[in-house]
């Protein structure tokens, strides 16, 4: 190689690479239910790739206060998540596990550093938002996405435990 070459290749080399990062912000409504007993929902959203496998859990809301940890016997009832990827963590899990919520709109944000957010690689993945309550019902939603991209906002209406769901990717 002659020495000109290495002035135009040395800097080319030093140029930053391009940020992948994005930011992602998730607002979960938990709808108002009449009935005679009412429990919150225990909710998870997890991150999954084309194939279905879980790219990352974003979060886990369940009964975290129940005396020698009895409110993880009922994380199976949300059956994908508890199949995907809830049966191989230990619960509670740092910066994804927390306490129910009560009826109302609930945001979480995760940057795009956050442990969550940081492994994911470009392409297209869904966001899964699953819910489910004791003498109560299940539901499940999905949201597309691309990442990283353009700033998206997207959304999904549940029927009964879950309100709407929405998903913001802001790069």
């Amino acid at each position: 190689m002659k020495p000109s070459m290495f002035k135009i290749l040395i800097p080319a080399l030093t140029l930053p690479l391009p940020a992948f990062a994005a930011d992602l912000e998730l607002n979960i409504e938990v709808p108002r239910i009449n009935a005679a007993e009412y429990h919150r929902p225990y909710v998870a959203a997890w991150i999954e790739k084309a194939d279905n496998s879980v790219a990352s859990n974003l979060l886990v809301w369940y009964d975290v206060d129940m005396k020698n940890g009895e409110g993880t016997k009922w994380l199976k009832d949300m059956r994908q998540w508890w199949r995907r990827s809830g049966r191989t963590l230990t619960m509670p899990v740092d910066g994804v596990s927390g306490a129910t919520r009560p009826v109302g709109q609930h945001a979480v944000n995760f940057k795009g550093a956050s442990k969550q957010l940081a492994g994911l690689a470009p392409g297209s993945y869904t966001l899964v938002v699953e819910a489910a309550r004791e003498v109560g019902g299940r539901e499940m939603l999905t949201i597309p996405f691309e990442w990283p991209a353009k700033a998206q906002k997207l959304s999904a209406q549940g029927k009964t435990e879950l309100g709407k769901v929405s998903l913001a990717v802001k790069p």
